[in-house]
């Protein structure tokens, strides 16, 4: 199993996303990049913690490969947004991928280059260390499956689903 830590706004909408794709064996929304220890989501939202909202993904790579799991990615949010996603603002909404290790610095390096080719450039996803990555609380948790009808996720949530089921359709779970 592979673990990747990823920002691209809303974790709702990216926990979401990841959920439909089979190989994905966990999605765990939470904050990191930050200095404040444990912080709670109404502290993140101010912007003074310096946290991203972030998503935890694990898979597997036998099931899907590593370049997917980071094209879908840069497939389900715009990381041309500087510290936003549509109506979202603020540094807890940036675009912002945090390798574990060298390796997955090098990964995360090339998607972005491939990234770029597909957005025209422009694109502003950092690349920052990982450090502590706290999970959010529970109701954020597979926040889409358990408020389908809530308005956010009709409005937000579910174009970004469809763009990435639409893009990797080999790889969504049956």
């Amino acid at each position: 199993m592979q673990t990747f830590v990823l920002a691209g706004g809303c974790f709702w909408c990216l926990d979401a996303a990841y959920r439909a794709l089979r190989g994905v064996t966990a999605v765990v929304s939470g904050y990191t990049g930050g200095a404040r220890p444990h912080p709670s989501y109404e502290q993140v939202c101010t912007g003074a913690t310096g946290h991203a909202e972030a998503v935890a993904v694990t898979f597997d790579p036998e099931v899907i490969p590593e370049e997917v799991i980071l094209d879908a990615f840069f497939t389900m949010h715009d990381p041309r947004q500087l510290n936003r996603q549509g109506a979202d603002v603020g540094t807890q909404y940036r675009s912002a991928m945090f390798p574990a290790d060298d390796r997955q610095r090098e990964l995360f390096e090339a998607a972005r280059e491939r990234a770029s080719e597909w957005w025209d450039g422009g694109i502003v996803t950092t690349m920052e260390p990982l450090g502590d990555f706290y999970p959010a609380e529970d109701y954020h948790q597979d926040f889409f499956a358990k408020n389908p009808t809530q308005g956010y996720c009709l409005a937000v949530a579910v174009p970004k689903v469809n763009k990435v089921r639409a893009r990797f359709s080999e790889y969504i779970a049956r």
